[in-house]
């Protein structure tokens, strides 16, 4: 296949010049969120003589990583099984795509008493603003605020109004008398808000949307823990996508982070759903 076509079929994604040896890599052509269509990447492994095997679905990639790798088993095969296989990945295109980050302008709101009137040091800026960073993105600006869910909705309205992709809050999250982030993003008059998440850590995870603006709410385990639901759903907001309530408990399977002394994320289980 003709290397144009290739990119027009399959964007984001090239191979490595010619097969060698009857072996063929994928690379992602830009940096951005992989995407694989599993159904047909397994009827492709279904064929006799031909196998590809790749990365997870919905990982971070950057330009020029290998993300999935094909060949002929034996070394020699029928030109049918050629036909075949190469009929199917034509046929079910793209099975790998990489989708470049769109939503790269982000605000952050970080909510808390203690926090507003200076008896608590903040500490979600800076881990927030690196993984935004190491993403492509930028945060635009950032809103220290008093649990006070007028202040909160007003903010968020005004976020929206200047040129927004996502906005981010911390604090505010859990069920005590004093934490209403929730309720102060809902009186900003929202379309949907889904609370909770199948991810440890991360249960009291938040997602909203304003016009199709996500207003994404980490709980506190972003503070101590590494790797949180937030670096899962991360990469797929700012390649567009919508993240929803069923997303949400998909996370179930792989959800778990088993607190490794080094973390090694994401070259480990946390996140790899299957779906």
């Amino acid at each position: 296949m003709p290397l144009w076509n290739w990119r027009r079929r399959w964007p984001g994604v090239t191979f490595s010049g010619t097969p060698n040896e009857g072996k063929l890599q994928l690379k992602a052509a830009d940096t951005g969120l992989l995407k694989i269509n599993t159904d047909a990447l397994v009827a492709f492994n279904l064929i006799p003589d031909v196998m590809c095997a790749s990365m997870h679905n919905n990982m971070p990639v950057s330009a020029g990583q290998v993300v999935a790798g094909t060949r002929a088993i034996p070394l020699v095969i029928d030109r049918s099984v050629l036909d075949r296989a190469v009929a199917l990945a034509r046929e079910q295109s793209p099975i790998f795509s990489v989708k470049a980050y769109q939503r790269n302008k982000i605000r952050l709101l970080i909510t808390g008493n203690e926090v507003y009137d200076g008896l608590i040091e903040d500490r979600f800026e800076a881990i927030v603003r690196k993984k935004l960073t190491a993403l492509g993105a930028t945060l635009l600006e950032t809103a220290i605020l008093p649990d006070d869910p007028e202040r909160i909705a007003d903010t968020v309205r005004r976020f929206a109004a200047e040129d927004t992709d996502m906005v981010v809050t911390t604090g505010g999250m859990s069920v005590d008398p004093d934490d209403v982030t929730r309720h102060g993003i809902r009186q900003a008059g929202v379309d949907e808000l889904y609370y909770g998440a199948a991810v440890l850590p991360g249960a009291m995870f938040q997602v909203a949307y304003k016009n199709s603006m996500p207003i994404v709410g980490i709980p506190a385990c972003g503070l101590y823990h590494q790797t949180t639901i937030f670096d899962l759903v991360l990469p797929r907001l700012l390649a567009g996508e919508t993240i929803d309530d069923r997303d949400l408990a998909r996370f179930a399977v792989g959800g778990m982070c088993l607190d490794c002394d080094v973390c090694r994320y994401p070259a480990c289980s946390m996140g790899k759903t299957g779906f």
